[in-house]
């Protein structure tokens, strides 16, 4: 009998072992498998280490300062380049933007922030180029992305932008006074036969703002009159991330990582007037898809769009 209750017994806690071995292993897969889906969940713009420290925002401020000192010497070298070429308004274009590709890949390397981009077999034709906006790095990041050729299409008081402003006008970009919708539309209209005339693209923003929390906005309609006018494609450039590296209102620059993504052009030839609400939502609700959660419009924004 002895020998029997110990044998029993002995059998009891191996059978304790198996079934506590057994259950530590499945916790220990659960915690994995939670662990995995979570990172896979979790946007990639999360992923950087944030610090509001004052080393931190010393070496922001220092990396501005760079910038706008390397901002001075490029329009400085520019503007001369094109005073020469007053005579020529299509050769102070195309030398503005080579002075874009140039200053603004500078801007980013001098900031350092991490930069991944998709789709670039799209970004060399000749189309309407339409970007969200949530930061002065997109302004950075179309500069130095679009092709050689491109118009760009800004509120009349970007003249008064240091700089850039003086520069942007020099090279024969287009401005409109949105506080003058019957202006405004005679810039879309002029700005659609000096496209077509001298084979250009074009950029720009058709949220018409800057957003101030990163989420989309709801589209104006002046890049559906455009593309009716020029019958150019259009290519979405989708910025995600440049919200988080610059804060509105903020000159700490974040080394939040930015993603730029060229989806493949949209026809136009078909439009029609008509259906400029459809096509508004169909632009829109493309972006959104494209977009991670934190930069999706809100449902009253989407709402806008229907």
């Amino acid at each position: 009998m002895e020998n029997g209750g110990t044998s029993s017994f002995m059998r009891t806690r191996r059978l304790e072992s198996y079934f506590n071995a057994s259950t530590g292993l499945s916790v220990k897969e659960t915690v994995k498998s939670s662990v995995k889906e979570e990172l896979e969940l979790k946007p990639r713009t999360d992923l950087y280490a944030d610090s509001d420290g004052w080393a931190s925002v010393l070496i922001s401020w220092i990396k501005i300062f760079i910038c706008f000192v390397t901002m001075m010497f490029t329009t400085f070298v520019w503007a001369l380049i094109m005073l020469m070429l007053l005579p020529w308004p299509y050769e102070r274009i195309r030398q503005g933007n080579i002075w874009g590709h140039v200053t603004g890949r500078l801007m980013i390397w001098i900031l350092g922030n991490p930069i991944k981009i998709e789709g670039a077999e799209f970004s060399n034709k000749r189309a309407i180029y339409i970007s969200n906006h949530a930061s002065p790095l997109d302004v950075f990041l179309i500069m130095w992305l679009t092709p050689t050729g491109t118009v760009g299409i800004a509120k009349k008081e970007i003249i008064w932008y240091p700089l850039f402003g003086q520069l942007y006008v020099l090279a024969n970009h287009l401005r409109i006074d949105r506080s003058n919708p019957t202006a405004a539309i005679e810039s879309m209209k002029e700005a659609a036969r000096a496209v077509v005339k001298n084979n250009l693209s074009l950029i720009i923003f058709p949220e018409g703002t800057r957003s101030k929390n990163g989420r989309l906005l709801p589209f104006k309609k002046g890049f559906f009159h455009l593309a009716l006018q020029t019958g150019l494609p259009i290519v979405p450039m989708v910025l995600t991330g440049t919200h988080l590296a610059w804060r509105k209102g903020s000159l700490h620059i974040r080394p939040a990582p930015l993603n730029v993504k060229f989806l493949p052009p949209i026809s136009t030839k078909d439009w029609t007037a008509d259906k400029i609400d459809d096509y508004i939502r169909m632009v829109h609700d493309l972006y959104a898809k494209h977009l991670p959660e934190s930069q999706r419009p809100l449902p009253l924004e989407s709402s806008r769009n229907s």
